[in-house]
């Protein structure tokens, strides 16, 4: 969900990189470790000379992301600085005497952490068992098409069995936050690899890049769901104009959010022959996030107190939400409400709660997005009412973002009059279907599973078998 990828972003972006004079020597791979809301990312240093003192990149390798670049990087003395100005980032750390060893603190708006650099011989690598090799057994094309409604280019990637045909197609959408046509995430691609899976069985893919992503236009940043549902569509119109595609087999595979959106578009089109939700909400929004902070912050082991107050601010921040449309209102009395919360309580109760305070800050610009105000008041349960289309709900048992029972028993009582559908929860797989221990989003690069073999499977078979049913 959005909380996670927007806790994330400080990682995505490249920067233009400024060099400066710096002695003594820092030249060499840097590693450490970021805490970004329970998650463990490594961060990856490398620092080279020029001939005005060092320039520097960075690697994310647990968010597959590789040579990011950073605005500056000064050496004075011991003294190391780098900067990354369009995301807030600074650090500001001490060399040690054996040259080894960098200490300071990251910092991140109103954020800052302690963090350790050492030297390491070279970068780390992820493993990722599943992303497929090249060359493929099937065909491969770079796409596009126009939302016209909202003057939108889309850019994705189509996949094409090369026996048979037509195919079935899907088209598959992306959870939270603006991710790109793989849906990366903790340096797994879930969406490469499902196409390929699909793809390999004969079902034709269509997967895209997100608004502001990649070769997708940006578009209005007041767009929510409902623009996002449009997108689908005409995704959708795109696959019924292509003659290796089945027009009366064409589907949505939606991941979280994109399982609030599946529903949406299938409900407005007739051209939707199924759809596949994927850790898909059943739940209204607000609730979706009360309940993923309990569960978060319950397998993290904060104290039953600090939750309570974590929660009651939640609450507190998304009523103002929900009264307020201008920005800078939000921005203003959630700050003010914070401060007023924190002055009513005593000093243990301030001190169970202050840690949390510059998290909770820190997602204020997503508090304050049109998109998060149609969230939290979404309720999928109507929609989902009006979708006559076969659907298959999975979930994983250790979801902690979008909770398997509370979700999975409400789609199923929203689609009560639907006569095909499938629900099914898989034990020990958390929010992105890996097998998992816990379902903490620090297992999610951390574990080298990028989909379990079963769902992919149970996934593939359904829409095959619907296809096979389908009158000729």
């Amino acid at each position: 969900m959005k909380i996670m990828l927007s806790a994330l972003l400080i990682i995505t972006s490249t920067l233009a990189v400024v060099a400066q004079v710096a002695t003594p020597n820092v030249e060499g791979n840097w590693l450490a470790t970021l805490d970004v809301g329970g998650a463990k990312l490594r961060l990856v240093l490398k620092v080279e000379k020029s001939a005005n003192g060092y320039v520097a990149k960075f690697d994310s390798p647990d968010q597959g992301a590789t040579d990011l670049s950073i605005d500056s990087i000064v050496l004075d003395g011991n003294k190391l600085t780098f900067s990354a100005a369009k995301f807030g980032i600074t650090y500001e750390g001490t060399l040690n005497q054996s040259g080894d060893e960098i200490s300071g603190t990251f910092k991140q708006g109103a954020g800052a952490t302690p963090m350790i650099f050492n030297r390491v011989a070279e970068a780390p690598k992820l493993n990722r068992p599943q992303d497929p090799k090249k060359p493929y057994p099937y065909d491969e094309q770079e796409v596009g098409y126009r939302n016209e409604k909202d003057n939108i280019k889309i850019a994705g990637t189509l996949t094409l069995p090369r026996v048979g045909g037509p195919y079935p197609a899907v088209l598959l959408i992306t959870g939270s936050g603006s991710q790109d046509r793989n849906e990366t995430i903790a340096g797994h691609r879930p969406f490469l690899v499902l196409a390929d899976y699909l793809t390999r069985n004969g079902i034709a893919v269509l997967r895209v890049d997100d608004r502001g992503i990649g070769g997708t236009d940006i578009g209005s940043l007041s767009a929510t769901s409902e623009n996002f549902a449009e997108d689908v569509l005409a995704g959708v119109n795109f696959l019924k104009q292509r003659k290796e595609i089945d027009p009366k087999m064409i589907g949505l595979i939606g991941h979280s959010e994109g399982g609030m959106i599946a529903p949406m578009a299938a409900a407005r089109s007739n051209d939707v022959a199924f759809i596949v939700l994927l850790a898909g909400p059943g739940q209204r929004g607000e609730d979706i996030i009360y309940t993923q902070t309990e569960l978060i912050h319950k397998a993290q082991g904060t104290p039953p107190d600090t939750l309570a107050h974590i929660l009651a601010l939640s609450r507190r921040i998304n009523a103002i939400v929900k009264a307020e449309t201008d920005e800078k209102r939000i921005e203003q009395r959630i700050n003010e409400d914070i401060a007023v919360y924190v002055g009513t309580l005593n000093d243990v109760q301030k001190k169970q709660i202050e840690p949390a305070v510059p998290t909770i800050k820190a997602f204020i610009p997503m508090y304050k997005t049109p998109w998060y105000r149609y969230f939290i008041t979404f309720d999928p349960r109507p929609v989902l009412k009006n979708v006559k289309v076969p659907v298959l709900a999975l979930n994983g048992e250790h979801d902690l973002q979008v909770a398997w029972k509370e979700n999975l028993d409400l789609i199923g009582t929203s689609l009560k009059d639907n006569k095909d559908v499938t629900i099914k929860a898989f034990p020990n797989l958390n929010h992105l279907f890996q097998t998992s221990e816990t379902g903490l989003l620090s297992e999610y690069n951390e574990i080298e599973e990028t989909i379990s073999p079963e769902v992919l499977k149970t996934i593939s078979d359904w829409i095959l078998r619907r296809a096979s049913q389908k009158p000729r």
